[in-house]
């Protein structure tokens, strides 16, 4: 597992300053994108491939009817 404690995590703006968010880091060390808990920043992160990411993120705008 790549060293996710130097990478830029992002959150949504419209996430507020709860701290119950998912942040985002689009470039991981050795590529892919990250995915964790804002609650627990030290903890588990999910990595995508790039283009998968970027499918699911596309669906989301552009839903199927």
């Amino acid at each position: 597992m790549a060293d996710t404690t130097t990478v830029n995590w992002r959150k949504s703006s419209r996430s507020g300053n709860q701290g119950d968010c998912v942040e985002v880091a689009d470039t991981l060390p050795g590529g892919g994108v990250g995915v964790r808990d804002s609650k627990d920043p030290s903890g588990p992160v999910l990595t995508f491939p790039p283009a998968s990411w970027s499918a699911f993120t596309t669906s989301l705008r552009n839903p199927t009817p």
